[in-house]
């Protein structure tokens, strides 16, 4: 499966430890994410990550373009609800675009995890 990882700023830690967790499930996936959360992963990880630009600089809106061509399974995106965020529009675009074409997106660990679980089958 193609996924999508994402993450606002503090949330970068939550989302290495997350796939330093699951690496074993994620190895067999094709890995893709945003600028920086993608080379966090990379390096933390040793898994390959196909690295789209930074949210703010377009990523979120790269990740959506995926979405729309059928080319993303699901979108791990962990969110900082308690942050305003100057992309807020392209955050906003990327969860419709995930719900018109019926991408599973996980938008906090609890979700994540259900998401995992289900790789793991």
């Amino acid at each position: 499966m193609k996924i999508a990882f994402i993450a606002h700023d503090k949330k970068k830690d939550d989302i290495v430890d997350f796939v330093k967790r699951y690496k074993d499930v994620f190895k067999d996936h094709e890995i893709f994410a945003t600028g920086t959360t993608g080379k966090l992963i990379s390096e933390m990880t040793g898994l390959k990550v196909h690295r789209f630009l930074s949210g703010p600089m377009g990523g979120d809106q790269q990740i959506g373009s995926r979405v729309a061509q059928g080319e993303m399974d699901i979108v791990i995106f962990l969110r900082d609800p308690l942050t305003a965020q100057p992309h807020e529009p392209d955050i906003s675009a990327l969860l419709r675009i995930c719900d018109v074409h019926c991408v599973p997106l996980a938008t906090n660990l609890g979700s994540a995890e259900v998401f995992v679980k289900a790789l793991k089958r």
